[in-house]
């Protein structure tokens, strides 16, 4: 046998970046590289969590199959697939383990449609060597277990009415076993939360070998000619496994409460759909050749916001409000960083931006998709009207600051977006409206924040109009067409923002907490779609060779697998926040592409 790299444990934890993603459109789960599943949550992406050793590695409940005097281990997926490979070795011999959230044989992922079996399956065999296999299924203190033919039934507290059933083959008389195993021998197992895919293990073979088909079938439409093919076609991938596939919404992350600081309190609830996120993933999907996830995520959107009196920042998978935001210190945290939060309160803030948000998915879907129905449109005229009337109001802005509002700059720029995306859908489809009144106001705007955000001590627009410290998201608005990449100022800005929030080693901060004040006292890491930001405006000011050298060293800062964090400590270079992160994916596809476009097709 040769050699596999060694697991390292931090307070009992695997580094965030030693996990690998499983999911089937309804709901994920992270498998460590130790054979654990260590994060879960059925049936769907916002429920409570079947397993949640992550955020408490001491009491959490888990899945491990982990060959016992284990030293090393490695990660891989199947090619173009969200089936995932774990071998691990021990001092006598190495196994192959396969984990899949199964999907229905002959499912196509481009339509709206439900495709996952509500099954996890879970396939070892023994490569070389023989081995003591170690299977613990620890969960929850008040779960009840009831022995059936094949395995065992379970009821979970926290999942009232759901049933779950765990099976194994072969059988498994309790579930914390040890299992000798020789080459060629293996063992499989099941766990199902549906009621309908009993006795899996006799077919899990097939399941797995349909699941791939499946995967395979999908990556098929993926188009992109450009850098670093390989780590966006994974982006493409994960975005697929955030994506609730029946209708259409993408979760930022299917986590909770992983820190964005080891040890500090800036953990939040990331399992639901952002509307700031619609349009980023909608820009970033079709470019890459799926228009059909693109477009289930615009209808997801239009839907939740004709649902409610004033658009909400972010929904949960169904469109609908999230639960209030609650701390539950019952949890140790992940590496002792506490709390651990539920619910997202960010659903309650005042965030002008989302009409910006709102509008460009509009103005996509009816450019792509068709026309915009006109009880639609009598929705979005009273947006395109309150984004002219709130542009300059203070909110809580795209960071969802804890503070006291102010008038943020990318709020108003999102303003200057619904207006003039108003403009063009009232042109496109011949709506009687004002536009030129729509124009002129986007128009204001636009000089507002070239001249009241402009700081002439930094040389920079900066976070707020009438001032402020330097703010990273100003690197997105050449991305939204508010002022070009080339553009004095803009170029200004991107210089200034590269200086003053440098992180190190192409990392950007979003912002100084010294100078701009969240309400938080806790540092944070690097946030990395900042850096990819950069790599747009680098690449549409023409300055190539950076933006592609750039590109590059973020790319290298995936996981083995392809993933990629919300966040980077800048001093180790660890993954910091939840994980994998929706945004991260898509500003690697928006800046793949863009330099594609620029003629910068091929790796180095």
């Amino acid at each position: 046998m040769g050699s596999l790299p060694p697991l390292r444990y931090f307070d009992g934890y695997l580094p965030i970046e030693d996990h690998g993603l499983i999911g089937d459109g309804a709901t994920a789960a992270l498998v460590g590289r130790d054979g654990t599943i260590w994060w879960m949550c059925v049936p769907r992406f916002d429920s409570p969590p079947l397993f949640d050793s992550i955020i408490d590695a001491r009491r959490g409940s888990h899945f491990a199959i982990t060959p016992e005097n284990l030293v090393g281990s490695r990660q891989f997926y199947l090619p173009d697939t969200g089936v995932l490979v774990t071998e691990m070795m021990s001092q006598s011999g190495l196994v192959s383990l396969t984990d899949a959230l199964a999907l229905r044989t002959g499912t196509d992922l481009t339509e709206d449609a439900e495709a996952a079996r509500h099954e996890l399956v879970r396939s070892v065999v023994v490569l070389e060597g023989t081995v003591d296999l170690n299977v613990v299924l620890r969960l929850a203190q008040e779960t009840q277990l009831q022995k059936s033919n094949d395995g065992f039934q379970i009821r979970s507290p926290q999942h009232s009415g759901l049933q779950v059933h765990f099976s194994s083959s072969p059988y498994l008389e309790n579930l914390h076993a040890k299992v000798r195993l020789s080459s060629g021998q293996g063992m499989t197992f099941a766990l199902t939360w549906n009621g309908t895919y009993g006795h899996a293990t006799s077919n899990i073979s097939e399941v797995l070998n349909e699941t791939v088909k499946t995967w395979q079938r999908w990556i098929q439409g993926f188009r992109y000619a450009g850098p670093q093919d390989h780590i966006v076609r994974r982006s493409a991938i994960t975005l697929k496994l955030l994506d609730h596939f029946s209708n259409g919404s993408i979760v930022a992350a299917p986590t909770s409460s992983l820190p964005e600081s080891i040890g500090g309190g800036r953990n939040w609830d990331y399992r639901y759909s952002w509307i700031r996120d619609a349009a980023f993933s909608v820009y970033a999907l079709h470019r890459i050749g799926f228009s059909c996830e693109a477009r289930g995520f615009l209808k997801w959107v239009l839907d939740a916001i004709d649902r409610g009196e004033r658009p909400r920042v972010l929904y949960d998978v169904d469109g609908n409000l999230p639960p209030k935001e609650r701390e539950d210190f019952s949890y140790s945290g992940y590496r002792g960083s506490l709390p651990v939060r539920w619910g997202n309160a960010a659903a309650d803030q005042i965030q002008h931006d989302v009409y910006g948000e709102i509008l460009d998915c509009a103005y996509q879907w009816g450019k792509h998709h068709g026309s915009i129905e006109p009880r639609l449109w009598e929705r979005l005229k009273k947006l395109i009207t309150a984004a002219g009337n709130t542009c300059r109001n203070p909110d809580h802005g795209i960071w969802e600051v804890r503070t006291t509002p102010r008038p943020f700059t990318y709020s108003a720029a999102l303003c200057q977006v619904a207006l003039d995306r108003g403009a063009r859908i009232a042109e496109l489809f011949g709506f009687p409206e004002d536009i030129a009144a729509w124009r002129k106001k986007a128009d204001e705007i636009t000089k507002a924040i070239l001249e009241q955000a402009w700081n002439p001590k930094f040389q920079s627009l900066t976070e707020q109009l009438g001032g402020g410290g330097l703010d990273a998201s100003l690197l997105s608005l050449p991305l939204r067409r508010v002022i070009p990449a080339n553009h004095p100022k803009m170029i200004a800005t991107t210089e200034a923002i590269r200086q003053h929030l440098n992180a190190g080693n192409g990392l950007l901060y979003r912002y100084r907490i010294e100078e701009s004040p969240d309400g938080l006292p806790d540092k944070h890491g690097a946030f990395l779609l900042c850096s990819f930001w950069l790599v747009d405006n680098l690449t549409a000011q023409g300055r190539l060779d950076e933006a592609m050298a750039l590109y590059e060293s973020l790319c290298r800062r995936a996981s083995g697998l392809g993933l990629f964090s919300e966040q980077i400590d800048p001093a180790s270079g660890t993954f910091l926040g939840n994980f994998p992160q929706a945004l991260s994916h898509i500003g690697c596809i928006s800046a793949g592409f863009n330099l594609a476009c620029a003629g910068c097709t091929t790796m180095r």
